[in-house]
């Protein structure tokens, strides 16, 4: 998966958390939380989404590391393979 195709993963994932979400309205520079409004919980069902969905395993040391889109995008993309979405 590239860059873009994380992004867009994870913009997936926040509105199954949050549909009112816009996400032409999401910048990758600037933090989700704030962007979206999301409370801790909201965050961390984001979160587990993430691993349900991708297969990745996420520690908690390493919430903290996934602020904004790019974040995201560097954190996941090691991590997935370079073709499919899903393992």
């Amino acid at each position: 998966m590239n860059a873009n195709d994380i992004q867009a993963r994870v913009v997936e994932i926040i509105r199954s958390v949050a549909p009112e979400t816009d996400p032409a309205a999401l910048r990758p520079d600037r933090a989700l939380r704030d962007q979206v409004d999301l409370d801790s919980m909201d965050w961390l069902r984001v979160i587990v989404t993430v691993h349900e969905r991708l297969h990745v395993d996420i520690p908690e040391k390493d919430y903290g590391k996934l602020r904004t889109l790019a974040d995201w995008s560097a954190y996941l993309a090691p991590k997935l393979p370079a073709t499919s979405g899903e393992r």
